[in-house]
């Protein structure tokens, strides 16, 4: 089954196209909070249809955040009419644009068309990484065997892959999950002992003095 998250304030809109997607097996989860949205859990999901206008933070801002963590194919759909907003959205990362109003079965058509395209590209070009996240069973996969994890060191690791190659604070990790509702640094250093010795310490966690951590493989 397609999964597909929408983040779209005008329920009676959202209400119509998910009833449609239904029927070609497509389930739609839909948010009309853009905060909300972010935290959703976006890589179970295997397409991002977006609106411009959203009640606290601009669609524009909200596909910058996602592009910027997630590999998740865009779809903008928005009755903002200033073409500005098309050229800025296909810019930042977006992979389609559809004005609204506009009939359901042509999104299916280019949900359909973009999910066709993305797997035959992301298939010849994604990384061979050894660390791979599987979000359906959420587990984490490690040369191809999956890694026993408690919740706290699986929520650490998702979330230095998810940011591989880039320097995760402390504070991130502490409070961006709920998994740490005590404990602090202390706590933070064990799970982080742990994981390395459950890699062998053949990938490296690397401790960036008085900022965070950062996943280089």
């Amino acid at each position: 089954m397609i999964k597909i998250l929408m983040i779209e304030d005008d329920t009676e809109f959202s209400t119509l196209l998910t009833n449609f997607l239904s029927q070609y097996g497509i389930e739609v989860t839909s948010y009309e909070d853009p905060f909300l949205g972010l935290s959703a859990g976006i890589d179970k999901y295997d397409l991002l249809i977006l609106d411009l206008t959203l009640p606290g933070m601009d669609g524009i801002e909200v596909c910058k955040e996602i592009v910027a963590k997630y590999d998740i194919p865009i779809i903008i759909s928005s009755a903002r009419s200033d073409i500005s907003d098309k050229i800025i959205g296909l810019q930042i990362g977006a992979d389609d644009y559809l004005p609204k109003p506009y009939d359901p079965k042509e999104m299916y058509a280019r949900i359909i068309s973009l999910l066709r395209r993305y797997k035959k590209t992301h298939a010849i070009k994604e990384p061979a990484y050894r660390l791979r996240i599987d979000a359906n069973k959420e587990q984490i996969i490690f040369d191809d065997t999956p890694l026993e994890l408690t919740p706290a060191e699986y929520e650490v690791l998702k979330l230095l892959i998810q940011n591989r190659g880039a320097t995760v604070s402390k504070e991130q990790i502490l409070y961006g999950s709920e998994v740490f509702n005590y404990g602090g640094d202390a706590s933070l250093a064990v799970i982080l002992n742990r994981l390395r010795n459950k890699l062998d310490n053949s990938v490296t966690i690397k401790t960036v003095r008085g900022v965070g951590y950062r996943l280089l493989a």
